[in-house]
């Protein structure tokens, strides 16, 4: 099964009133785990991949290399995004020439104007490749990989003007945060998502930051046109916690449990079990 861009998903998942899960990746564990747990749930699957996370796995290539060698191995018949996640304008080009298969392009931190500019030059180059594209309104709070978002709820009528400039998908803020969501946290804005959406007609809407959102939350969220729910840090929480919980039980120093195919197996199933449930809640299992 070769790559695939998002439109068609994430359009079924509009229609059917569920969501693809995008997963980040950060090495070739978390790649083959979540590749593995789409195909035993028949869910399509997005695999998200930050600029900082590239550069850690030697660059876009290398990437697009592993994933596509992991599509054969192991024989994946789902379908499958390599994304770009909150790519700057010259990473996005980047991207797309190593062979991405979707980008976005975080364009949210410049005036609405000179965003449009930037998100019109994108479109046309993805077009030429076949290559799904993701835009931003308002900002996502908090940090991931160096991207920073005061968390800015977005304006209707400029989700429009992004909408309509022809892209696959628009992430809006709506009150969502990257990371762990604090004890004070209001809560999703469904009145800004709903105008978003209405404002928006039938774009497949983006919710980032999706660890530690309520089961509530995501349906409603869904209900209102969100197709795509990002998920990075549980993954990495439930990766660190199982990976902590074999050494502190002394495993790494018995027989040969320090080879880092073991050592790293605990973390590994931690991902599967997590994905697992995000596809459950999402309503993504048995759609691909």
């Amino acid at each position: 099964m070769a790559l695939v861009n998002t439109k068609d998903m994430l359009n079924k998942a509009r229609e059917g009133q569920y969501a693809v899960g995008q997963f980040n990746i950060n090495n070739l564990e978390w790649t083959k785990a979540i590749l593995l747990t789409a195909q035993q749930n028949n869910s399509p699957v997005i695999l998200g991949v930050s600029e900082g996370a590239a550069k850690y796995m030697c660059g876009f290539k290398t990437i697009v290399g592993m994933v596509n060698g992991m599509l054969e191995e192991l024989k994946i018949t789902v379908p499958v995004a390599l994304h770009l996640d909150h790519g700057s304008y010259q990473g996005a080009i980047d991207a797309m020439e190593a062979g991405f298969s979707s980008i976005m392009f975080d364009g949210s931190h410049y005036s609405i104007n000179e965003n449009i500019e930037k998100t019109t030059e994108i479109i046309k180059m993805a077009e030429a490749k076949g290559i799904s594209v993701e835009a931003e309104v308002g900002s996502i709070g908090g940090e991931e990989d160096g991207v920073v978002g005061a968390g800015e709820i977005a304006d209707p009528q400029e989700c429009k003007l992004i909408a309509d400039l022809g892209v696959t998908m628009l992430a809006a803020g709506i009150g969502n945060i990257h990371g762990q969501y604090p004890e004070n946290w209001q809560g999703l804005n469904f009145e800004a998502l709903a105008a978003i959406n209405n404002a928006t007609g039938k774009m497949p809407l983006v919710l980032h930051g999706g660890t530690g959102i309520p089961e509530d939350m995501i349906k409603e969220a869904i209900s209102l046109g969100v197709s795509k729910i990002n998920v990075n840090t549980e993954c990495q929480l439930v990766f660190a916690a199982a990976t902590r919980k074999y050494i502190e039980e002394g495993k790494d120093l018995q027989a040969k449990g320090f080879d880092p195919r073991k050592l790293l197996a605990p973390g590994t199933k931690a991902i599967e079990d997590i994905v697992k449930e995000k596809m459950e809640l999402f309503g993504s299992v048995n759609r691909a």
